[in-house]
């Protein structure tokens, strides 16, 4: 009994080793090792899932996709809503379809010229689990100039005879029910629920990555309204990096109509977005101006 020996297991004393990986039809993409799972369910919609990494903070996935996180700089959703609300001289009412995280919404009410936001959001979870775990993001939701609506968008557009200012798609990628709202179809009752000098904002994926579907979208809206240029920003989570929005406007040139004066009087504390930003963001590379037909 004298000769016993300690038994012990070398190197098992730390084997979480959880990664996630978001590939481009399965050649590359962005792979992340993950530090803890926050939170991993279903909605009647999606999968959805929180997950923290050591550079990005926590993050939110849906159906697979990252959507936002702590350290990206904010820059998707300073980009979605301050870019139409400094170029409308008047953008009293303002809908988003989708933009479940609510980032887009919180920054939107950081003008006060805005006098109602509809948020019409499809997945009501994906609002309560933001809440929960990016409550920095939600905040616009508490506003009393806002409106919350649980519908599907093109329902929304249908039913209600209301018109806007300023028209946000803060939506997912144009695959499954999503895809019928990156078609002639919906753009057109957009236009429609517009004013006269109405802007269309809408994400239009990664110009590299998607160069055939951005095709497409921009021929589409160009053949709708009569000013329709893209602009990017610099997104680490998103494909590529390298993300656009289309800019659809019935009057007002994105540049030539920026409201500088507005900028300097309100004095936005943002992460991305500043007046130098939002006039580059439509220098496109010639790749770029290719696609698009610029």
């Amino acid at each position: 009994m004298g000769n016993e020996k300690n038994v012990q297991a070398q190197g098992m004393e730390d084997l979480w080793n959880v990664w996630y990986s978001e590939l481009n039809n399965n050649n590359c993409g962005l792979t992340l090792k993950i530090d803890k799972i926050h939170e991993s369910t279903k909605s009647k919609f999606q999968r959805i899932e929180v997950i923290e990494n050591k550079l990005f903070g926590k993050m939110l996935v849906l159906y697979g996709s990252l959507m936002v996180c702590d350290n990206d700089n904010n820059a998707y959703n300073e980009m979605l809503s301050h870019v139409p609300l400094f170029v409308h001289p008047k953008p009293n009412r303002m809908l988003i379809i989708g933009g479940g995280d609510c980032g887009g919404l919180t920054e939107a009410i950081k003008h006060p010229d805005v006098k109602k936001i509809v948020m019409c959001e499809i997945d009501k979870k994906v609002v309560e689990i933001s809440k929960k775990h990016f409550p920095y993001l939600t905040d616009g939701i508490s506003d009393p100039r806002v409106e919350m609506v649980f519908e599907d968008g093109q329902k929304y557009i249908e039913k209600y005879n209301e018109k806007f200012d300023i028209i946000t798609l803060d939506l997912s990628d144009p695959v499954g029910p999503a895809a019928d709202l990156f078609q002639s179809p919906f753009h057109k009752k957009v236009y429609d629920a517009l004013y006269d000098d109405g802007i269309m904002v809408a994400q239009s994926e990664s110009p590299f990555f998607n160069k055939d579907a951005v095709k497409s979208m921009y021929h589409n809206l160009k053949l709708i309204f009569p000013i329709v240029k893209m602009y990017t920003c610099f997104m680490p989570i998103y494909p590529s990096a390298y993300w656009s929005f289309a800019f659809c406007s019935k009057k007002y040139d994105p540049v030539k109509d920026y409201r500088q004066e507005k900028f300097d009087r309100l004095n936005l504390k943002t992460r991305y977005y500043n007046d130098s930003t939002h006039r580059a963001a439509f220098a496109l590379p010639e790749f770029v101006r290719e696609i698009v037909g610029d």
